[in-house]
């Protein structure tokens, strides 16, 4: 299973996730996303390729990462909102 399907799958299974999942792909996405065709709010591939290769070398991504990342940045947007307070 490509690392792409198996993050979704993991990522559709924590409904919890889904509004983090998004505020990540819209933080993350290319800037003015809206005006070029894929017309979707995702990362560069450049910028993508960067990060796997800083984090994995030569090895391949981990969905069980992808979902660890995710969690944190949920945990860090409540940090945030409570400090606002």
């Amino acid at each position: 299973m490509s690392f792409w399907v198996a993050s979704a799958t993991r990522v559709a299974a924590r409904p919890r996730l889904w509004p983090t999942a998004v505020r990540q792909a819209v933080r993350l996405a290319r800037p003015r996303w809206w005006a070029r065709a894929p017309y979707l709010p995702i990362p560069d591939a450049d910028y993508l390729r960067f990060r796997f290769e800083t984090q994995y070398g030569s090895a391949t991504p981990s969905s069980h990462d992808l979902v660890g990342y995710l969690e944190w940045c949920r945990a860090m947007d409540h940090v945030v909102d409570h400090r606002a307070e």
